[in-house]
């Protein structure tokens, strides 16, 4: 049986995180996911929309990750790969070089991430929506619903 270890936030999941997830599926039999705990991405200066316990049961729910756990530091990542008994230990390729050292325990794959697509520039492009624009989609919803429940279907 082969084992594959990653890492991440998974915070907006998004089609990205599916694709990369199937394609690190594809390389052994389990996939084994470890998610950033809220008090480890708030060292790293960055915060999620959803808290740790949410974004592990989403990637709980998806039909290629076989287990998560949290990841509370940097410096797990060895004694993860241990634990877990991993052959492969692989990331996004915006990674690359910077886990080489677990060559020695494991094989270490970096792989491209889906190209356009990223948590980063979804949470920009939601920042930009201002209340104007919010009014206007909501009047638009609204526009929509009462054309829907003037319709009669048969």
């Amino acid at each position: 049986m082969k084992i594959i270890i990653t890492y991440g936030t998974f915070d907006l999941f998004h089609v990205g995180h599916i694709r990369l997830l199937k394609r690190l599926r594809e390389l052994g039999d389990k996939l084994i996911v470890g998610i950033s705990s809220d008090e480890f991405n708030e060292i790293k200066g960055k915060k999620s929309f959803f808290s740790y316990e949410e974004r592990a049961e989403i990637l709980s729910s998806c039909k290629y990750v076989t287990e998560v756990f949290p990841e509370n530091n940097w410096g797990q990542k060895r004694d993860d790969i241990i634990k877990y008994q991993a052959d492969i230990f692989a990331m996004g390729d915006d990674w690359q070089g910077k886990f080489d050292e677990l060559n020695d325990i494991c094989e270490v794959v970096y792989l491209q991430r889906t190209k356009d697509i990223s948590t980063t520039e979804i949470k920009r492009a939601l920042s930009k929506v201002d209340n104007i624009e919010l009014d206007r989609i909501e009047s638009s919803l609204h526009d929509v619903i009462a054309i829907v429940k003037n319709l009669s279907f048969k």
